[in-house]
């Protein structure tokens, strides 16, 4: 029997629980008790709560008591929407498992939907939010051209990077390296890590309770996270490639302002030491070399984590005709 995970990290959102935990049931109930497919599909809620002051915990106490589908973790604090997502991917059971928010904003009728493309070979499908419904300058404008920039610095295609509902198989989800606030990234993480991706138009719907945790502050932050993913998508086993890159260039042009200034030395017999051209060569040269050490120090780093942990630097999607022992490791 497969079981499919519905994973909710939730802040202050004591008024969406009630109606959020009625269309979940209301979804997923007729949807698992269907048997045109092999087998059965069951289901659990996995709620999250990341440090809400609003009497969150309390309710997600009373509706676990009352539903034995419900699973709730508790977090000590807030600590952001990306370490509670983890927190319900470890706690989750399911073969399959499905993210989305806790403000009403996503609908839980399109999971059915949504886990039944799974089927069809793709190892995560994520949604598309077709009708969106928030404001567009503060909302969509922005998502627009943050969108357009992650998909051109990291290959990527989906369209929608920060559509929260999406459902993954369990052994993708485990594999995201999810910290800091990566969780905006997980498409990106999810295309790193090898899967096939499909992206499907969703239904969406305006906030009518509760206070939106979005504002223009996060576009900085979103800048740096991309960075971050750039780094790990195309230089994670191999730093030298990119610090030594960047230092041999800069060498390089240290070495072509060193000539410059001797030319205009011997040339015209400008003086080389009030001659700012000097002062640029050897500043070049010297982050040259320490760019070149960083990759050093990075190559060290990167073989430290992979073989003290005993951590392969591929993922397997699948092993055939392999002893048991050898099917183990791959996995």
């Amino acid at each position: 029997m497969a079981l499919l995970s519905v994973i909710i990290p939730l802040k202050d959102e004591r008024d969406n629980l009630r109606p959020l935990h009625q269309r979940i049931t209301s979804s997923l109930g007729p949807y698992c008790s269907r048997e045109n497919r092999s087998g059965t599909t069951d289901y659990e809620i996995v709620f999250i709560d990341d440090g809400s002051i609003d009497g969150t915990d309390s309710l997600l106490q009373e509706i676990a008591g009352e539903d034995e589908r419900v699973k709730v973790v508790i977090l000590r604090r807030n600590f952001g929407q990306t370490p509670a997502l983890q927190a319900g991917i470890d706690h989750a059971s399911g073969d399959l498992i499905a993210t989305m928010d806790g403000d009403l904003q996503n609908d839980p009728a399109d999971l059915p939907m949504l886990a039944d493309k799974i089927s069809d070979g793709y190892d995560a499908v994520l949604g598309q939010r077709a009708n969106r419904q928030d404001g567009f300058w503060l909302r969509k404008f922005p998502s627009l051209i943050a969108n357009w920039v992650i998909r051109k610095v990291t290959d990527c295609s989906i369209k929608d990077m920060g559509c929260t509902i999406r459902v993954l198989k369990r052994n993708l989800a485990q594999s995201l390296p999810l910290y800091g606030e990566m969780h905006r990234f997980i498409p990106v993480l999810a295309q790193m890590c090898g899967g096939k991706l499909l992206q499907v138009p969703v239904l969406h719907h305006p906030r009518t309770a509760g206070k939106t945790k979005y504002n223009l502050t996060r576009t900085f932050r979103v800048i740096l996270d991309l960075i971050t993913v750039k780094f790990l998508y195309s230089y994670l086993t191999r730093p030298m490639h990119f610090l030594g890159s960047a230092g041999l260039l800069s060498i390089f042009l240290g070495s072509l302002s060193l000539i410059g200034t001797l030319g205009m030395k011997w040339g015209q017999g400008t003086d080389m030491t009030g001659n700012p051209l000097l002062l640029l060569s050897v500043l070049l040269v010297l982050v040259g070399v320490q760019l070149i050490s960083m990759g050093l120090l990075g190559e060290i780093m990167t073989r430290t984590y992979f073989e003290s942990q005993g951590k392969p630097s591929y993922l397997v999607r699948e092993a055939l005709n392999l002893p048991e022992r050898e099917k183990a490791k791959a996995a």
